[in-house]
C-alpha cells in the first residue's frame, strides 16, 4: 500500500463517516472520529454488500473510478454501524 492509497483511504473514510453522521444524528465527529467511522463503515459496507450479492466497496483496493462505488458502500456501512451503536446505546 503506496502513500496515495492511503491518503484516499483517509479521505473517502473522512467524507463517509461525515456522511452517515449527518444522516443518522446531524452532524459530524469531527476529522479523526470521521475517518474511524468511515474506514470501519467500509468494512462494513463491504461485507452487507458481499451478503447481498453486490460488489460492496473496499476501501484499502480502489481501482479509479470505483472510488464512487465505494464511498457508497463505506456510507452505508457506516450508517449501519451508527444505528447499531445508536442501538447498544439505548440499551445500556
Amino acid at each position: 500500500m503506496d502513500i496515495v492509497q492511503i491518503l484516499i483511504m483517509l479521505a473517502i473514510g473522512a467524507v463517509a463517516g461525515w456522511l452517515a453522521g449527518n444522516i443518522m444524528r446531524g452532524g459530524g465527529f469531527g476529522l479523526i472520529g470521521n475517518i474511524v467511522v468511515g474506514i470501519i463503515g467500509s468494512v462494513v459496507g463491504k461485507f452487507i454488500g458481499e451478503i447481498l450479492g453486490a460488489n460492496g466497496g473496499n476501501v484499502l483496493t480502489i481501482p479509479g473510478p470505483a472510488i464512487v462505488g465505494t464511498l457508497i458502500w463505506a456510507t452505508i456501512g457506516a450508517v449501519v454501524l451508527l444505528f447499531i451503536i445508536g442501538l447498544i446505546k439505548k440499551v445500556l
